[in-house]
This record gives C-alpha cells, sequence and structure tokens, in this order.
C-alpha cells in the first residue's frame, strides 16, 4: 500500500434520536426540532432532570440482524446500522480487503452490564444471559463493525472521553496517508447507560431541559446516544472506483488542557492548540475556514472556553464565522459526539447549509458567536469547515473537511 495525499469521504451513516440513517438526522437538524425528550429506556425518578435523546425503536423496514447480531449490545447494533450505510453509500462491499476500523465510545455495553448486576442482586442472575457482560468493553462496537462486514484491516478503538470520535476519524486520517490501510471504516457508537446519566447528574451539569449551547439562560448538556460514521479512502482511489467524493478531510488536530478533570481551560487553551495543530495539517491559514460545528455542549464553562479558544485562532473574525452545535437537537452522544457532529458537517457542505442550532433564549452577551438560529444558512458547497470536540480530562480534537470542489 502506497502513502496518498488527499482523502476523500465517500460514504456517510448516522443513527441518533431522528432515527436510523443519516439522512434522518440530517432532516431534524434541519428543521430546528430537538429530539431530547423524557426518557423512556430507563428509570430516572430520584435523578435531578429526566429529559435525553433516545433511539427510537428500529424500523420493520430495517434489514434483518444475523444470528451473531443477536448478542450484540445496543451500541454495537448502531455502530453496525450508521456503518452498513455509509459502506452502501461508499459502494464498499463487505469483505473488501485491507480496510481499517477507527471507532471512538466511552459507554458500549455497559447498560447490559448494568442489567445483569441488577439481576445477580435480586437474585435472578441465572434467568439473564451471561453476553451481557461479553458486550461491555469499549472495543466492542468497532469490532462488531469489522466482523458485520468482514473487514480485515486494523480494528482500533478511541477511548478519551468526548473527544474520541473525532480522534478516531484523525487516526484514520494519518493511517490512510501512511499507507497502512486502503479504505478507512472512522467512527463512534455509544449507548445510554444510568451509570452515565448518574454521574452528569451528580456533577450537576445536566440542563432539565433540552440543552441550549451558547445561550445566555443555558445550565447544562443534554445526553443522547447513537453512531457517526465516515468511510474515508484516497481521493484518487475514489474517482477511480466511479465513486464521487462527498467531501474532503483536510486535516486533524488533538491536544491536552492537563488542566482540570471536568473543567475546560477557561481560556480555551487546548482547544485552540488544536485548533490550529487541524488547520496545519490542513495547509491552511484561519482565514480559509468559513463555518464551525461547535462542541457547543450548553454548559456555562464549556461554552465560553470554546468562545475563547476561538477568538485566540481566529481573532475578530470569530464574531462573524457562522456557529452551530447539533447538541441541542441530538443531545450529548459522548464518545461518538465528534464522529455525528463530523456526519452533521459533511451534510452542511453537501446541502450548501448550515443547520439551526435548537433552543430557545437570546445568545449570551459574553459570547459574540454568530450562532445560526431559526433556519439554516446558506453557505458554499466548497466551503471549509471546522468541527470541534472538547472532553473531560482536557482532550480536545478538531477536524477540517471541506467541500467537493473541482477547483480544490
Amino acid at each position: 500500500m502506497a502513502s496518498c495525499g488527499r482523502v476523500a469521504v465517500t460514504g456517510l451513516g448516522a443513527v441518533s434520536g431522528f432515527g436510523w440513517s443519516a439522512a434522518e438526522l440530517w432532516s431534524g437538524l434541519l428543521s430546528g426540532r430537538t429530539a431530547i425528550l423524557p426518557a423512556a429506556r430507563f428509570d430516572t425518578r430520584g435523578q435531578r432532570t429526566h429529559v435525553v435523546s433516545e433511539v427510537p425503536s428500529l424500523p420493520s423496514s430495517f434489514p434483518p440482524d444475523s444470528a451473531r447480531s443477536r448478542r450484540h449490545s445496543r451500541a454495537d447494533r448502531f455502530a453496525v446500522a450508521a456503518a452498513r450505510d455509509a459502506m452502501a453509500q461508499a459502494h464498499l462491499a463487505p469483505g473488501t480487503p485491507e480496510v481499517g476500523v477507527f471507532f471512538g465510545g466511552s459507554t458500549a455495553g455497559i447498560a447490559g452490564g448494568e442489567r445483569f448486576l441488577e439481576a445477580l442482586l435480586s437474585g435472578s442472575a441465572g434467568r439473564v444471559p451471561l453476553g451481557l457482560l461479553a458486550a461491555q468493553p469499549l472495543n466492542a462496537p468497532g469490532d462488531a463493525v469489522a466482523r458485520a462486514f468482514d473487514l480485515d484491516g486494523p480494528v482500533e478503538t478511541v477511548s478519551s472521553a468526548c473527544a474520541s470520535g473525532s480522534l478516531a476519524v484523525g487516526l484514520a486520517l494519518r493511517s490512510l496517508r501512511a499507507g497502512e490501510v486502503d479504505c478507512a471504516v472512522a467512527g463512534g457508537s455509544d449507548a445510554l447507560c444510568s451509570l452515565t446519566y448518574s454521574g452528569f447528574n451528580a456533577l450537576r451539569a445536566v440542563d432539565p431541559e433540552p440543552c441550549r449551547p451558547f445561550r445566555a439562560d443555558r445550565a447544562g448538556l443534554s445526553l443522547g446516544e447513537g453512531a457517526g460514521v465516515l468511510v474515508l479512502e484516497p481521493w484518487e482511489r475514489a474517482l477511480e472506483r466511479g465513486v464521487r467524493p462527498l467531501a474532503e478531510l483536510l486535516g486533524a488536530g488533538a491536544s491536552c488542557d492537563a488542566h482540570h478533570m471536568t473543567a475546560p481551560h477557561p481560556q480555551g487553551a487546548g482547544a485552540a492548540a488544536a485548533i490550529r495543530s487541524a488547520l496545519e495539517d490542513a495547509g491552511l491559514d484561519p482565514t480559509a475556514v468559513d463555518f464551525v460545528n461547535a462542541h457547543g455542549t450548553g454548559t456555562p464553562l464549556n461554552d465560553l472556553a470554546e468562545w475563547h479558544a476561538l477568538t485566540a485562532v481566529f481573532g475578530e473574525r470569530a464574531s462573524e464565522l457562522p456557529v452551530t452545535s447539533t447538541k441541542g437537537a441530538i443531545g450529548h452522544l459522548l464518545g461518538s459526539a465528534g464522529a455525528i457532529e463530523a456526519v452533521a458537517t459533511v451534510q452542511s457542505l453537501l446541502a450548501g447549509l448550515i443547520h439551526p442550532t435548537s433552543g430557545e433564549g437570546p445568545v449570551d452577551p459574553a459570547i459574540g458567536v454568530d450562532l445560526v438560529l431559526g433556519a439554516p444558512r446558506e453557505v458554499g458547497r466548497d466551503a471549509v469547515a471546522l468541527s470541534t470536540s472538547l472532553a473531560f480530562g482536557g482532550a480536545n480534537a478538531a477536524l477540517i473537511l471541506a467541500g467537493w470542489s473541482d477547483r480544490r
């Protein structure tokens, strides 16, 4: 395998609170509505908050599961479903050699482990399958994708909190450039579980209402679940296969604040470093960026720190850059957040539209962000976009994506 230069995005897949496809994700985001609703899959009594973005039941029209997939956790099923869609769009057949799988995540099959523990404590563990524990390791969703589609390249899992999905995409980019794989299935998958829901509630980081990124009255994040997957391959390989690129992955960057276990650096120093690294990797000046898909969790500290990072990189131009966030619509998908937000960013580039940020209320006057509100905003289909991910522990990641242009 030879190293490559340009890297194309040739397939997209997503599972979210809006449904089991990337098309449903995009339709929901464009509408400006939210999929953050009262929790139905687990008991939130005793918690401070009660809303989440849950993936709806599998539609009857969905392809039948294999016998093996009956042992999948919820996160595994999300991963396989999103990968199936992305690979179909990329015309990438199962069993294609030298395809690597690069996945991010943070919860995997923990919900199954919780079910087993509940049964054990109640004395009914004998009636609960041990397979619930087998799906708990963080590498399970990526492994499930590799097995489901007979992919024989490396399978690598990144678990670095909320930056995991973006870091996995960046890892795939480096592997393609180095010629380690001919093609990459990159993304992330996470499922809701009581452990993380209780943890974020204990931190008082969750909004009782659907989260409102960058708003003056924001009160915290909202949790969600789902998966996002991109098929990445060398640009020339895609053209040789007769596949038109959807977008180009220009660069990726990462950093660590080393500041605090849960709080971001107040001036966004680590986030700014990751953005600068991604721009340098892409060979671009900050003036080349046309819009931002922000991490935008809706927590008071994160949104302000992210704004400081944007001003540090873009200067006065930061207030002129259109900014959006998916989290008001589908919640925070934790380890898969960066992956599904990369999918949404590519969809914006394809449509020439930046989706609005869900939620009500005025933008925080302390944050001069040009937040896209109410309706989609037009952007050129050859635009350059920045997607950011900021995580607990100070991990930060940034991706630079560009629309398909014959001139590029």
